[in-house]
């Protein structure tokens, strides 16, 4: 046993008495009738609670399932500040066979929509008495973001701060926030101990709209591998910034990256079956499941680019764009006008860079500062820019 298995299973035996202690302490001022006492099953933790007609667990071991079965339960995160916990949604589609295990994440932002029904739709189409391995699906990551069908998670430090969570990765067990330590919790008691590979699914955020791309580390052949199997148009290929989900999961061994799948706030019929064939397209290279490829990357030509250049409005006003998503530009090229409330032109924008437009801003209006697009486009060595509104 490793240094690090050996610190993980002595957290674990703390927790769970921990666990049990308290549940105990729950059932001795609770009518018989309604206590439950909290029950371990090597490694899983279940808390004795039921919410719907769902198990609620505080850390989750897939070897312990049933196999050729499906599993719902709810995962107890942090505390919210009345005391109650925030739960997050978890299915597991066990196969029938031992083999690989992916992990499929939606909500780390409050907003973001396609993402969640793009896992809904892949776990419908599992069978798991024909499945090898596992796949772990955790839908709706930051509750009181997706509560408020908002991007941040808000804190009640200091009065309500808002908290990106895609910047907290993997958390804090003590952090100073109560998103930190729900990261920490989600990440290494549910996430981590259960995935071979992962994919952190997003879209843009509110105001903005995306093509259909990944945020991936394509200098990675595993990342590489999967990234390059979804029939979608552009991969930015970039480490991106620090705390992001699937930047933890490759500090962590685990080779994962990050899909973007259109606008927020709606259900993109359009592009959710491009991300869903993807997705059953890496079950499929992993062995999970068996049948031909679909439509991927080489059907749809994608475009794959290191930097991404940010046209960025100087003026408040209104905004009229004058290309669209997956238009290639050319450096130097006017890609927007702003306009007074009283009709005149006050500012022109140009594209600063040669590529393809990956994301455009969707708000008739903007003030100074906002991002109006980005141009996906290739440099060496790359500027590390990353405008793409994940």
């Amino acid at each position: 046993m490793s240094e690090e298995s050996g610190r993980d299973s002595l957290n674990r035996r703390n927790f769970m008495a921990t666990a049990i202690g308290a549940s105990a302490l729950l059932a001795a001022n609770t009518e018989p009738a309604s206590a439950q006492a909290a029950t371990v099953s090597r490694g899983t933790i279940y808390t004795g609670e039921m919410i719907d007609g769902k198990k609620v667990i505080s850390a989750l071991n897939i070897d312990d399932l049933e196999p050729g079965k499906r599993h719902l339960f709810y995962f107890q995160g942090v505390q919210m500040a009345t005391g109650q916990h925030w739960h997050v949604s978890t299915m597991v589609a066990k196969g029938g066979r031992p083999g690989k295990r992916v992990a499929l994440v939606s909500g780390v932002h409050g907003d973001e929509i396609s993402s969640v029904r793009t896992i809904q739709a892949v776990m419908e189409s599992l069978d798991p008495l024909e499945m090898s391995g596992a796949v772990l699906a955790v839908l709706d990551v930051s509750r009181p973001a997706m509560e408020g069908m908002a991007r941040r998670w808000p804190n009640s430090g200091r009065g309500i701060d808002l908290t990106d969570m895609n910047r907290e990765w993997p958390g804090h067990e003590n952090g100073p926030t109560a998103s930190s330590r729900h990261a920490w919790m989600v990440f290494n008691r549910l996430l981590k101990p259960n995935a071979d590979y992962a994919i952190d699914f997003h879209t843009s955020t509110t105001g903005i709209d995306i093509t259909a791309m990944h945020i991936a580390r394509m200098d990675l052949p595993e990342v590489r591998a999967m990234a390059e199997l979804f029939p979608i148009d552009q991969i930015f290929d970039n480490p991106a910034y620090p705390g992001i989900l699937a930047n933890a999961f490759i500090d962590a061994g685990i080779p994962a990256f990050t899909p973007e799948i259109g606008a927020s706030r709606i259900l993109d019929h359009n592009m959710i079956p491009l991300f869903v064939g993807g997705t059953m397209n890496v079950l499929k290279h992993h062995g999970i499941i068996a049948g031909p490829m679909g439509r991927t990357g080489k059907d749809t030509g994608i475009f794959i680019g290191n930097s991404a250049h940010a046209v960025v409005a100087t003026r408040g006003g209104f905004i009229e764009l004058l290309v669209k998503l997956n238009d290639k530009v050319e450096a130097g090229q006017k890609v927007a006008v702003q306009r007074s409330t009283f009709g005149d032109v006050v500012a022109e924008y140009t594209s600063a860079v040669s590529g393809e437009v990956g994301a455009c801003r969707t708000d008739a209006t903007s003030e100074p500062g906002n991002m109006l697009l980005s141009v996906l486009y290739n440099q060496t060595p790359s500027d590390g820019v990353d405008p793409i509104p994940e």
